[in-house]
């Protein structure tokens, strides 16, 4: 596959987000099903596999650490911190946690069951408003300074975080929702990623499903499918939000692609320091995927593109209101 930069790693240009293993739509694949597909994508020339902690509260981390810690060396591993599992008595739930001291237990948990030495890239999950943004990235750089990380990057924050980080330590890349539909990095962290050198890694790059133009039905979501608390995928917003879809198949038609290949190959052309990580359970979809590298758009299709589905177009936020407070990214 062809090679893009990730802070200090060429890796290809179109990496593998592995959290459909293990969390977030419905039930998970099993163990040889999840096995046949992280190996088929090191297979296709994929060399960015990217985790966190938070997923299956560990499970993936455990996951990918069983299947590709033989192929250590093929690889650029990227995992999270910040936002984890913790027990309580009522059960494991979801807390974020910027504090040094977190940060570098969660990671030594990481290496654990990553079954790996260090970790090639090590976002902050989400930056934790109860602690200085330079407290967390400052443990963060003891962690690259003891050898347990190779770089540091951050996840969901705005411009003016990222750049206050980047005064402490140099962040290799920042991870946020980018897609025709969710434009949000446009406002101001795409470019200043540019700027300081960072790459941008587009998590949820075919919008959660709705870019394939293959979800059509969102009442059937399994319980624990994290869809159901987005208010774009409400049914009534969803039905709005389909009908953009016809132009947008007619532009994949016309560039011989399927649609989701086209809207990675549409990222693919925000610029150098963009790649996307899209995620799958599916080996024909991961192929599907991975295809989308030798996808050329015309300047004509991508602006026809922007016109189709923009924040103007796209009907409901992207995340229900408690979910919007945890991130830092600026918001139209």
């Amino acid at each position: 596959m062809k090679q893009r930069q990730l802070g200090p790693f060429p890796v290809s240009a179109i990496g593998l987000g592995c959290m459909n293993l293990s969390h977030a739509y419905g039930a998970p694949p099993s163990f040889d099903a999840a096995q046949r597909l992280l190996l088929r994508a090191l297979d296709l020339g994929c060399t960015l596999f990217d985790t966190a902690a938070l997923y299956g509260f560990g499970a993936n981390e455990e996951l990918v650490g069983r299947v590709l810690a033989p192929h250590r060396a093929k690889f650029t591993l990227a995992s999270k911190c910040g936002m984890q599992g913790v027990g309580f008595a009522d059960g494991v739930k979801r807390v974020i946690d910027g504090r040094p001291a977190t940060l570098k237990a969660t990671c030594e948990d990481s290496l654990r069951r990553l079954q790996t030495d260090v970790i090639d890239l090590y976002y902050l999950h989400r930056w934790d408003k109860q602690v200085p943004i330079e407290d967390s990235i400052g443990a963060l750089a003891d962690l690259v300074r003891d050898g347990k990380i190779r770089a540091i990057g951050l996840s969901e924050v705005s411009a003016a975080t990222l750049r206050r980080a980047h005064a402490v330590h140099p962040i290799a890349a920042v991870q946020t929702e980018y897609s025709l539909w969710t434009r949000n990095a446009e406002i101001a962290v795409l470019q200043a990623c540019r700027e300081l050198g960072a790459a941008f890694a587009a998590f949820s790059p075919v919008a959660r499903g709705f870019l394939t133009g293959t979800l059509r039905d969102v009442g059937g979501f399994d319980a624990k499918d994290i869809r159901r608390a987005m208010p774009r995928f409400a049914p009534a917003t969803y039905a709005a939000n389909l009908r953009l879809l016809d132009g947008v198949a007619e532009v994949a038609r016309d560039a011989g692609c399927t649609m989701a290949q086209l809207a990675l190959a549409w990222l693919l052309t925000r610029g150098e320091h963009v790649i996307p990580i899209p995620g799958t359970t599916n080996i024909a979809h991961l192929e599907e995927n991975l295809g989308a590298e030798a996808v050329a758009l015309s300047a004509a299709q991508v602006a026809r593109l922007d016109r189709l589905v923009n924040h103007d177009t796209v009907q409901g936020a992207r995340y229900g209101a408690q979910s919007q407070v945890e991130v830092d990214t600026e918001e139209f």
